[in-house]
């Protein structure tokens, strides 16, 4: 099979699988959709965090900020009496447009001073918005717009969100990565100096990727909203959505699109095997990052990748057939 039958295998079998994934809700049961709803949004933040850290070398632990600010924007939409569903988007971008500010102080730091400031940040803002009497606290309030939708469709309409936005980022993400932003993207996360005296422009790079990256994490917020409903600051703006997703790319792996998608996977795998296990869990879940970070620092991708250039490497080549030798009469 050549390169470009192989390629449009894989597109075919991606297309076919999200036409499969669309059309599940109208025979599971409630209990999947809802589970499956979760792990789409797990993808979606595990893809941004990827993107941020694994190619452009951004180490963020504030990305709660925009999970929680999407929602947030979009309850304040509503309360102003836009329509929920639509809110949901607005309320996407209008934490977009928080990023953009954000970047032009955020940006010029690197390194741990970045990490240190993006999480500093997300906390004022989970602090600023308990200041607002519609939020009440670390009491929280409800999308209550969402409760005049019968139930079986609001959470169908939660899950193909869900769904869309995911697929819709990982197709932003492989256009990107393949364009010249992308090459300008990894050149930044190997050696940014060395890349801009190459004559990469550094800052309209990486504000790209920051404001790419806020606006998946702000629709994995807004899809959380529309299938649980409810806001509280401490959930929706908690650090520990972060940690998540330094877990899912640090295991499934860093350089890949498709190792966060894997830790994603596996942890989803690990909350619904072992999940009920509280403090043992997380601290299994902190044993397996530990040692990925020790022994295995491509992820579970970069070793299969390994082996499969190993293998290739080895295979021994099959010799040539021998030249006939012409003879003349």
């Amino acid at each position: 099979m050549s390169a470009r039958q192989g390629s449009t295998a894989r597109w075919a079998a991606c297309i076919a699988a999200g036409l499969l994934l669309a059309l599940l809700p109208l025979a599971a049961g409630a209990s999947v959709v809802d589970k499956l709803t979760g792990l789409f949004i797990l993808m979606l933040l595990a893809a941004m965090w990827g993107l941020m850290a694994g190619q452009a070398g951004l180490v963020s632990v504030g990305q709660q900020a925009f999970f929680g600010l999407g929602a947030y924007v979009a309850l304040r939409l509503v309360d102003g009496g836009l329509p929920a569903y639509p809110a949901l988007l607005a309320g996407a971008l209008g934490a977009v447009g928080v990023a953009w500010v954000l970047s032009v102080f955020l940006l010029r730091l690197k390194d741990g001073e970045f990490a240190i400031a993006t999480w500093v940040v997300a906390e004022v803002i989970r602090i600023l918005v308990m200041l607002d009497p519609l939020v009440q606290g670390e009491t929280g309030t409800s999308l209550i717009a969402l409760n005049a939708v019968e139930p079986v469709l609001r959470r169908n309409i939660g899950y193909w969100f869900a769904l869309g936005a995911l697929a819709a980022m990982l197709l932003a993400v492989w256009w990107l990565l393949r364009s010249p932003v992308g090459t300008a993207t990894r050149a930044l996360g190997d050696d940014d100096e060395a890349a801009a005296a190459l004559g990469v422009r550094v800052m309209p790079t990486r504000r790209a990727i920051y404001l790419l990256g806020a606006f998946g994490c702000a629709l994995a917020g807004v899809a959380w909203l529309a299938s649980a409903i409810t806001f509280l600051p401490r959930t929706n703006f908690g650090v520990q959505w972060s940690v998540l997703m330094l877990f899912m790319v640090l295991v499934g792996g860093l350089r890949s699109m498709a190792g966060p998608l894997v830790g994603a996977l596996l942890l989803f795998g690990l909350q619904e095997i072992v999940g009920h296990l509280g403090a043992w869990y997380l601290a299994g879940l902190g044993g397996v990052a530990a040692a990925c970070a020790l022994w295995l620092p491509q992820g579970l991708v970069g070793l299969w990748q390994q082996r499969q250039a190993r293998t290739a490497t080895e295979r021994p080549s099959l010799p040539s057939p021998p030249t006939p030798r012409r003879t003349t009469p």
